[in-house]
């Protein structure tokens, strides 16, 4: 019983022992202050030309009309922040606004959100010191613009630095199935021209409003190679990013036990490599040096080298991954390197994740798919369906496209170009760019950034009744999700079967209407509902478990 309670409430435990242990912990990375001197401290203000330009300088924000934030930002660390936040202000608190508000709607009660604050203040307290110095201080300029309204959570500086691990916390802490990315990279034979090609869908979820600006940011360092990083308004880790000598870097999450302190957030790892490596052997090297405190795969790929490699980190091991008689890498989120193959939680998360399941995707679409191309590869990152063509519902995590995606990027390194997915999810246009064209002296703010010529059209599913069935099933599935909270709530059944109808492949909904009739003790009509859940491809094991626990509950209240 009381193993039982520290696993539901272990955020709860651990909170109150941080308040216990705070006062001697976390005074000195509360106090820190990043290095500021012998950087450019003022900037010029900035002019908003339209809806769509803002300009400081020679220094740029702009809205295309694909619906991309394109941000082109130069200088020494501090300089890039500052401009950074200026250019992106509204971005910036946008994007801290729907998160820290999501936390508050997850956790709202006050008593409860100020443990999370003290276990926050403990957690992070030797993040300071694992953080390279200028991304610190980069950080520091950035979040000279972030609102004063969650200055109770922390202040500007220190969340904005904390906000740089939220995605290692969270999928450390919960092992959230918010992280279930898809990544591929083929080269010699397996290519349309030989040359390596790298695409990549980032299922991140943190809500709709959380992916509705995508931030495409062209950076030119001071020192280092310029960049491009795919994320979001305040980030300043890459999680997908091409630099100007061909090198790639993509993050998938892989299983991690639940750490005790921050390290280095892997997306400022991701951003070293980016900013510093131009070949595979650098990015290892670099890599090699820092301390994570999640487990992670690195997919790097190089023109240099005209191919990709897994590098894989956690906190107690490190492989590389290099596929070897094969012109083709694959990574969902479980490791293949040696060091891993003995890894317990490795091990389990093959078996009851949905990870190996992905992988075989891939498998299938790329043994099907002759001389990849970019437009080969959009298409295979698009696909919604299982193994061998399975219909398993739309928004099965098992499928490559989630559809919730972040965005998805194709990476043609040789020719330094990317492709950029639009909204919705990966269905819109994807975008070209030319890292030479934007780096490149005669680019001004009178040029656009993308690239129109090799823009890849949008996925006709957008237009089809199947997709507008799935945008009015999220919204009952959200409706149904407040019900199942509230025992109490009534909903029709002619509501209940609707809800079904519009995502009868996906499992979901039945085992979700079968939990309804469960807490109503409608336990014969539950039974139905719930075996039916269980022909359906089911997205774990542990999920498959909580339908066959529900279905033999009911078998026992009616016999």
């Amino acid at each position: 019983m009381l193993k039982l309670f520290f696993q539901k409430n272990s955020i709860v435990v651990l909170c109150f022992i941080t308040i216990l242990v705070s006062s001697c912990g976390t005074s000195k990375s509360i106090k820190h202050k990043p290095i500021l001197t012998g950087y450019t401290n003022k900037i010029a203000e900035r002019k908003i030309h339209s809806d769509s330009l803002i300009t400081i300088e020679k220094n740029k924000l702009k809205l295309s009309k694909y619906g991309h934030w394109q941000l082109f930002v130069s200088g020494d660390p501090l300089e890039r922040g500052l401009l950074t936040g200026s250019l992106t202000r509204e971005l910036l608190q946008y994007q801290d606004r729907v998160f820290l508000d999501k936390i508050e709607e997850i956790v709202p009660s006050k008593f409860k959100q100020k443990l999370l604050r003290s276990f926050l203040k403990w957690f992070n307290r030797k993040l300071y010191l694992n953080v390279k110095e200028e991304y610190k201080t980069e950080i520091y300029g950035v979040s000279r613009f972030a609102s004063d309204k969650y200055n109770h959570i922390a202040p500007k500086y220190l969340r904005s630095l904390y906000l740089h691990g939220a995605h290692d916390i969270g999928h450390a802490l919960q092992d959230l199935a918010l992280v279930g990315c898809s990544s591929f990279a083929a080269w010699g034979n397996k290519t349309s021209d030989g040359k390596l090609l790298l695409a990549r869908n980032f299922d991140f979820y943190a809500g709709d409003d959380f992916a509705k600006n995508k931030l495409i940011s062209f950076v030119k360092p001071t020192e280092g190679i310029p960049f491009v990083s795919v994320a979001w308004g305040g980030m300043v880790g890459a999680v997908s990013a091409m630099n100007k000598k061909g090198l790639t870097v993509t993050l998938n999450a892989g299983k991690s036990s639940v750490p005790l302190v921050a390290k280095t957030p892997i997306s400022l790892v991701a951003r070293e490599i980016i900013q510093y490596a131009s070949t595979i052997n650098e990015a290892i090297a670099i890599a090699k040096k820092r301390t994570v405190f999640v487990a992670e795969s690195i997919m790097v790929g190089s023109a240099a080298d005209n191919k990709a490699v897994l590098i894989e980190v956690s906190p107690s091991n490190f492989g590389v991954y290099d596929v070897t008689n094969s012109n083709q890498l694959i990574c969902s989120n479980h490791f293949q390197s040696k060091p891993y193959k003995t890894d317990k939680n490795n091990l389990k998360h093959i078996k009851e994740s949905h990870s190996q399941y992905r992988f075989e995707k891939m498998e299938e679409l790329l043994e099907q798919t002759e001389k990849l191309s970019p437009e080969k590869a959009v298409a295979i990152l698009r696909d919604r369906s299982g193994l061998k063509s399975k219909s398993i519902g739309y928004g099965n995590e098992k499928a490559l496209n989630q559809l919730l995606a972040h965005h998805g990027v194709v990476f043609k390194p040789s020719e330094k170009q990317l492709w950029v997915s639009t909204n919705p999810y990966q269905l819109g246009a994807f975008v070209a760019y030319d890292l030479d064209e934007i780096f490149s002296e005669s680019f001004n703010e009178k040029v656009t950034f993308e690239k129109e010529s090799l823009t890849i059209a949008a996925d006709s599913f957008i237009n089809s009744q199947a997709y507008i069935n799935y945008e009015n099933y999220r919204i009952i599935d959200r409706h149904i999700d407040v019900v199942l909270s509230n025992p109490e709530t009534q909903i029709s059944s002619e509501e209940l079967m609707q809800y079904i109808a519009l995502n009868s492949n996906l499992w979901i909904p039945h085992y979700k209407v079968g939990k309804y009739y469960y807490q109503k003790k409608w336990y014969t009509k539950a039974i139905p509902y719930f075996e039916a859940a269980l022909q359906k491809e089911v997205t774990t094991i542990p999920d498959k478990k909580a339908i066959e626990k529900h279905l033999k509950k009911c078998l026992r209240k009616i016999n």
